[in-house]
């Protein structure tokens, strides 16, 4: 069997023209993987929108109703960052859904990876930077729900910090959040999770992954997750429009085969999510998505899982 990757065509919801977040990545990333062969349509598996309660696991009854069905106010609005529509509500739970099954399935065979998620700043009662449901804190608490995995470790390497993950869990023991992002970008004010390594402006390929190779097998080996969330936003890329680090393309494919290779040699089962990523070459931006898909098959193979 090959690397099981997880997308639904409802990634994809309308903007309106010229709308600053890039969401034709979404479809755009399936196709590359396909095209570029990096896989083929079997080993792809489609997600369902979660049941409410799921949802409710994490956020408030409230909000969640309103969100659904449009009423929130504008200011709530604004802080999200994404104008509402119906199709937009069905692509968030689409989204959630297939995290969960990302989930799932890496616990099953070890390795999986998403075509979407990482909205790591939805808090439990509002939404922020355009994240509106958090798809890792949700899929968390439902495979605890389930039985299926108690301790879970989120390793979160998107440019800007995790904070609505680090909130929702800052009293959890049994979820350890790591966030190693930009110390001057958004969110302004930071939450504080569980590991906290705050990165300066411009860092390059080699300072980051000496840093990351620093806290990982660490990490690791001292919580011992049944499971590894990891949330691969290509934002701390050089030519991200939010990013403010300078990795390159080399540098984010040796992060991805750091940390995917060190968790699946130590025997822990990782579920990658895509994470952020801004930029105006919109083909560059989905190769650098496509690169965690593309060490993830690597991986796969490497360790015949």
């Amino acid at each position: 069997m090959d690397l099981p990757i997880i997308y639904h065509p409802d990634y994809v919801a309308p903007l309106p023209e010229g709308h600053r977040f890039p969401m034709p990545k979404f479809g755009k990333l399936y196709e590359m993987l396909l095209s570029d062969r990096v896989a083929t349509p079997e080993q792809f598996h489609t997600p369902n929108p979660p049941p409410q309660d799921w949802i409710e696991l994490v956020h408030t009854p409230d909000y969640i109703q309103a969100y659904c069905e449009g009423t929130l106010d504008s200011k709530a609005q604004r802080r999200i960052g994404l104008p509402w529509s119906p199709a937009l509500v069905n692509r968030t739970c689409t989204a959630v859904g297939g995290t969960v099954l990302t989930a799932q399935l890496a616990l099953k065979h070890g390795l999986a990876c998403n075509t979407a998620g990482g909205t790591h700043h939805a808090f439990p009662s509002y939404g922020s930077g355009f994240c509106i449901f958090n798809d890792l804190a949700i899929a968390s608490r439902v495979l605890q729900h389930l039985g299926l995995a108690q301790k879970i470790l989120i390793l979160d390497l998107d440019v800007h910090q995790g904070d609505g993950t680090a909130f929702i869990f800052q009293d959890d023991n049994s979820v350890f959040t790591f966030s190693m992002h930009c110390e001057v970008n958004f969110p302004s004010t930071k939450q504080k999770s569980d590991l906290d390594v705050p990165l300066p402006m411009g860092m390059d390929d080699e300072a980051y992954l000496q840093t990351l190779a620093k806290y990982l097998p660490d990490l690791l080996s001292d919580f011992q997750p049944d499971l590894v969330f990891y949330d691969a936003g290509v934002d701390p890329h050089v030519g991200d429009r939010l990013g403010k680090l300078a990795l390159t393309d080399t540098g984010i494919y040796c992060r991805e085969m750091q940390v995917l290779s060190t968790c699946v040699a130590a025997g822990y089962p990782v579920a990658a999510v895509i994470g952020g990523g801004y930029a105006d070459d919109l083909d560059g931006l989905v190769y650098r998505h496509s690169i965690l898909h593309r060490a993830a098959s690597e991986v796969y193979r490497q360790y015949y899982l």
